[in-house]
């Protein structure tokens, strides 16, 4: 039995008492990647009714969502124009606030024949744009409402300079704001006064935008709440540097830095994000009021909060701005520099977050993570992340036991930035990334491309992932093949032992029986599925498109389903979309089974505990 109790000792134990310390399922379902019969192009807000629906039907508590907040034109849902202001291409036309439904019936039809949904099982971004234009004319028909106008005043903080910033980027042909002339760069007061009133409609438009996706998400969450479903956002700690916030709040950010992640076993460069880091110091300043506002506008349609990149709350890693792009994340270091101060900076910072909402925060620590994180995180009782296929034993060999999870984490089978299930036991179990070994051979001195044709196969690696060959059976066949001392090869070895035989330890893990499939099967996926919901973990969210991997008639290929690759550019990222509607989801013949894994792990609908 795992219980959870001790998190109402904690100072979350507000959110914990609002939620329920039980044992939850969830899955994880971006927006874009879904659409209904009456979807114009895109998921849109009311088609989460039928993603509610679908997790009452399987057993399912926690819908988490990636971030829903306006990206502008570059469709790239962590680098947002604004950390508070909602996409407009997820508004539904036909469910508009004091709009009869029947005023612009034969264009919205139109719109809906220009771009159907799942073409291509690609979201196609340009009916966002189309959505607009005909928004604008409704609006320019509207009349102004008590209500609209009393949306304005309460969200002032930042919801004028959004609007304001939205009608320049148009104006300046959405040149970065930083190239705009020096009175709109600097705000001087005379040239947002003269154009306030120059662009008064276009710029009132913008908001009523913000008014109507506010009413509309806000009907959700209210559904979800009577149907005992949470719903979770994800809020970046990072925004934009081309964003209405660092704009509008230019002193609150490091316009001289830009961030990223380290060199890591995964990233041989490490990675240069861009968005510029925080000054914290400012921002404390003035009470914190830049996040203590976003938490507070974020709630009106979340009840918990996903924070991308936690570990940056302690410190984060930077790059000057002046550094060659192709560089990557080398030659960056950690803000603060000095590593004594990352406890207590971290402490501070969640716990301040803690203290301004309702929600429950939950934390994004992976990748290099320094150990205070877990204690922090521990402390607070905020939900961290435990991926399966990287949750080992401190050897790195063999999968950590169902109760070896954190009590307060997240158990995950993958995340948007990996590839899912299927797409890995395909082609990564038991491989390594290609640029950290290179550079380790390197640093034994070795040539990469003698040694690599003499490890792996090849012909059969993929996407930068290689592939052992079957004759290195041994770590003596390795050291032999090198030609180094086991002490030198240290790392190499390390690499060899967690990877060599990974496919046959996972089969094992998950009690697979005889030997294992190469490819991705139903065995494969209902053994991780329980393992995973067995967890001692109190929240287990996984995608859909892992839930979905138990649905053998799945048509999309591994590899073909996943959200994001970082470090690449292309049609291939944040443009996912099921092969089916939401309604043929509720209509499949596995939802019985992913409803029963769910009951057996403990985990139905929230459940207070169960044997693993």
């Amino acid at each position: 039995m795992y219980f959870y109790s001790s998190f109402l000792n904690t100072p979350t134990k507000k959110q914990w008492q609002r939620i329920g310390t039980r044992r939850r399922s969830g899955v994880m379902l971006p927006l874009f990647s879904v659409y209904s019969k009456n979807s114009i192009g895109i998921g849109e807000i009311p088609d989460i009714k039928l993603m509610i629906d679908w997790c009452i039907q399987t057993g399912l508590s926690i819908i988490q969502f990636l971030p829903l907040n306006d990206t502008g034109t570059n469709f790239r849902p962590y680098d947002a124009e604004s950390a508070f202001a909602l996409d407009p291409m997820y508004l539904s036309l036909g469910h508009l606030k004091d709009v009869p439904g029947t005023l612009f019936k034969e264009q919205l039809k139109a719109l809906k024949k220009e771009f159907p949904t799942a073409q291509n099982n690609r979201a196609n971004y340009a009916v966002k744009q189309a959505k607009i234009d005909l928004l604008w004319e409704i609006y320019l028909q509207g009349k102004t409402s008590r209500v609209f106008q009393a949306f304005k005043k309460k969200h002032q903080y930042w919801l004028y300079d959004y609007a304001f910033f939205r009608v320049m980027k148009e104006k300046n042909l959405s040149k970065n704001w930083q190239a705009w002339p020096e009175p709109f760069r600097e705000r001087a007061p005379k040239v947002m006064y003269f154009y306030g009133e120059r662009y008064r409609s276009r710029i009132d438009f913008y908001q009523w935008l913000q008014w109507q996706l506010y009413e509309q998400f806000t009907a959700i969450h209210q559904y979800a709440r009577e149907k005992g479903v949470l719903l979770m956002g994800d809020l970046p700690i990072l925004v934009a540097g081309d964003s209405a916030d660092v704009w509008a709040h230019t002193d609150y950010f490091k316009l001289h830095k830009a961030s990223g992640a380290p060199p890591d076993a995964y990233n041989a460069k490490g990675q240069r994000w861009g968005m510029p880091p925080y000054d914290w110091k400012a921002i404390e300043q003035n009470g914190f009021d830049y996040w203590t506002e976003r938490l507070k506008y974020a709630e009106n349609f979340f009840d918990l909060f996903r924070i991308d990149h936690s570990v940056g709350l302690f410190r984060i890693w930077t790059i000057d701005t002046h550094r060659d792009l192709n560089e990557g994340g080398l030659h960056g270091q950690f803000d603060p520099h000095d590593e004594s101060l990352w406890e207590n900076h971290g402490r501070k910072l969640l716990k301040t977050l803690a203290d301004h909402t309702r929600m429950l925060p939950c934390a994004e620590d992976l990748g290099v993570v320094p150990a205070c994180s877990f204690e922090v995180l521990e402390e607070l009782a905020i939900p961290g992340m435990d991926v399966q296929r990287w949750k080992k034993t401190e050897d790195k060999v063999y999968f950590a036991l169902p109760g070896q999870y954190r009590p307060n984490s997240i158990a995950t089978i993958s995340t948007h930035d990996m590839n899912t299930l299927a797409g890995w036991w395909q082609y990564e179990i038991g491989t390594v990334e290609e640029g950290v070994f290179r550079q380790q051979l390197e640093e034994l001195g070795l040539e990469a491309d003698e040694f690599l044709p003499k490890l792996f196969d090849l012909k059969k690696s993929y996407a930068g992932r290689l592939l052992w060959k079957r004759s290195i059976h041994s770590s003596e066949r390795l050291l032999k093949v090198l030609k180094v001392s086991k002490h030198k090869a240290h790392k190499v070895m390390q690499w060899y032992q967690a990877t060599f035989n990974e496919r046959s330890i996972f089969w094992e893990h998950i009690q697979g029986q005889g030997q294992y499939p190469k490819r991705i099967s139903k065995r494969v996926a209902k053994g991780a599925l329980i393992k995973v919901n067995q967890s001692a973990s109190v929240f287990s969210i996984q995608s859909v498109q892992d839930w979905l991997s138990l649905e053998e008639r799945y048509p999309l290929k591994p590899g073909r389903d996943r959200v994001n690759t970082p470090g690449t550019i292309g049609e291939h990222n944040w443009t996912f979309v099921l092969p089916f509607s939401l309604e043929g989801l509720k209509r499949l013949k596995i939802n019985r089974e992913i409803k029963k894994i769910n009951q057996f792990c403990g985990r139905f609908r929230g459940s207070n505990g169960k044997r693993a």
